[in-house]
């Protein structure tokens, strides 16, 4: 064997330490997560496909964002997913997880923003609730006692009496998380008994002022929002939790309800005054941007201002832009690939 062999051989050895051989074996990219982004990456993963003849055209899953995580962190490697949908931010304990499964450098992309919406049928009687409506008529135990209201009027005696019938996502959901964080929690946490048992026993606080009732007045209806849609427009008492691309895509169907007096738009999601607004992310694991080809290319797509900005194609498909400086980190982001750290995460 040669010199120059030898060399060959062993920078050939070299790469396939740094990019583990078995991610060389795919050439698609493959991205999970999120059932409100899953709309918004399949229209750029189309177009990206359309552009790039040559690559695979990727493979989008709705998994849910916290499904997604965990199929993201588990590793690196062919059998591992190189994109990460997410409706709301990693969470430290997620970005732990990946840490110590070797998946140590993540780019966080924020791709825009989305509003979580309760919605009803047209013939709904709802019409606007308060956060703490919310948390009074699907929390298990709001406030620590067990919840026993079985109509809206129960809850706050302005509402109209009807059942409290709330379609809803599960637990691996990064809208539920947001559900919990922008609508529920937010009752608890300035109270100071309850900030003193967020200290001492977090696990109670969590499950007094996050959880949500087993008893029929929530229902889990899985990680397809469609199905929320179609239940609500044949029961006009239920309502129903989701993204807002849903409600614009059957606005001719549903009405979305306001809270606090303020209706879900493109005006008060992008402004944040609407509750329930909520930035939406794509995370890109880097240690595969070498072995699956397309992945940069991908990301600046998503980021591409005629794609994402305010005429942009996924604006038509209901996803809110993000304000210009929040665009602008992220176009940089997805040429950069700068690696996050943990600052923020909760």
């Amino acid at each position: 064997m040669n010199l120059s062999t030898k060399i060959l051989l062993a920078a050939t050895a070299m790469s396939v330490v740094a990019v583990p051989a078995n991610a060389q074996m795919r050439r698609n990219i493959r991205v999970v997560g999120s059932s409100t982004v899953y709309p918004f990456t399949k229209a750029v993963s189309e177009r990206f496909a359309r552009a790039n003849n040559k690559v695979p055209a990727p493979v989008v899953e709705s998994t849910g964002t916290g499904a997604g995580a965990k199929l993201f962190c588990a590793g690196v490697g062919a059998q591992h997913p190189d994109i990460l949908d997410a409706s709301r931010r990693l969470k430290l304990s997620e970005f732990k997880t990946c840490a110590g499964n070797g998946v140590s450098q993540i780019t966080e992309i924020q791709v825009g923003l989305d509003g979580l919406t309760l919605a009803q049928s047209k013939s709904g009687q709802l019409r606007n609730v308060s956060p703490k409506d919310i948390y009074m008529a699907i929390a298990a135990t709001p406030f620590g006692k067990p919840n026993r209201a079985k109509t809206w009027k129960d809850v706050n005696g302005s509402l109209p009496a009807i059942p409290i019938r709330v379609y809803g996502p599960p637990t691996t959901s990064g809208t539920r998380s947001s559900l919990e964080d922008l609508l529920m929690e937010p009752n608890c946490a300035n109270l100071p008994q309850f900030q003193a048992l967020k200290k001492s026993d977090e696990a109670k606080y969590n499950k007094i002022c996050k959880g949500v009732r087993e008893d029929g007045a929530y229902i889990d209806a899985g990680e397809n929002d469609n199905l929320i849609v179609q239940k609500l427009e044949g029961d006009p008492v239920a309502a129903g939790l989701f993204g807002y691309s849903f409600l614009e895509e059957n606005a001719n169907r549903l009405k979305g309800i306001p809270i606090n007096g303020v209706a879900p738009s493109y005006e008060t999601i992008s402004s944040f005054k609407y509750p329930g607004a909520r930035p939406l992310f794509i995370y890109v694991k880097n240690a595969h941007l070498q072995a699956i080809p397309g992945i940069r290319q991908f990301a600046a797509e998503y980021v591409r201002e005629s794609t994402f900005g305010p005429q942009g194609y996924l604006r038509q498909l209901g996803l809110v832009p993000s304000p210009d400086t929040a665009r602008q980190r992220s176009a940089r982001m997805a040429t950069s690939m700068t690696p996050m750290n943990a600052a923020g995460l909760k």
